[in-house]
């Protein structure tokens, strides 16, 4: 999946299909922030060919958990012809939009290439390549050569949680990691 991160825009989600007949829309939300979708106002419209994204008026909003998507209604979409012409578009927010955080909360593009240490030794372990969402969030990350004992071992998932992620140093691109014994052999 190829990130394209613009700094003026953040992609919350992508429309995957028309959702029956009306002019609502499946959406596959890319932020964990439901009110991105749920809370009608403006959001902004990438369409495959353009590179600005267009102003659109989101008028409601709903999950579906079980599939994991949100059917939304747009403003001006009205019947299932015009909700199959923006398949594959992505929705839009500003980049300054960022709902603010809370203590230890990050967003998943800041973690995405940081590298991580032993906080013990300092020893370099690897680098963030990606993150699970699980009922912790899990660091999939890609060991350094010197770390990496057995060869066929290419990455290793680290449970997001304070007790083991106790420094993450956006800053400075660093995580510092206090594993349980065995938690990095796990995968082997």
């Amino acid at each position: 999946m190829k990130n394209e991160k613009s700094d003026n825009w953040l992609e919350i989600g992508k429309i995957v299909s028309p959702q029956g007949l009306s002019g609502e829309l499946r959406v596959y939300p890319v932020s964990d922030f439901p009110e991105r979708f749920e809370v009608p106002g403006k959001r902004w419209l990438l369409r495959g060919s353009d590179t600005e994204p267009q102003p659109i008026e989101l008028l409601t909003g709903r999950y579906i958990s079980n599939k994991n998507l949100y059917v939304i209604k747009l403003a001006g979409v009205e019947n299932c012809d015009q909700a199959e012409a923006l398949r594959g578009c992505k929705l839009m927010v500003p980049a300054s939009d960022r709902p603010q955080l809370g203590e230890n909360e990050y967003h998943v593009l800041d973690l995405i290439g940081l590298e991580v240490f032993m906080q013990a030794s300092g020893e370099l372990v690897g680098t963030v390549v990606d993150i699970i969402p699980a009922g912790n969030d899990l660091l999939e990350v890609k060991l350094h050569e010197s770390f990496a004992t057995n060869k066929k071992q290419k990455t290793v998932l680290i449970p997001f949680v304070p007790a083991i992620a106790p420094v993450v140093d956006l800053p400075s691109g660093r995580i510092e990691i206090t594993p349980p014994p065995g938690l990095l052999e796990i995968n082997n």
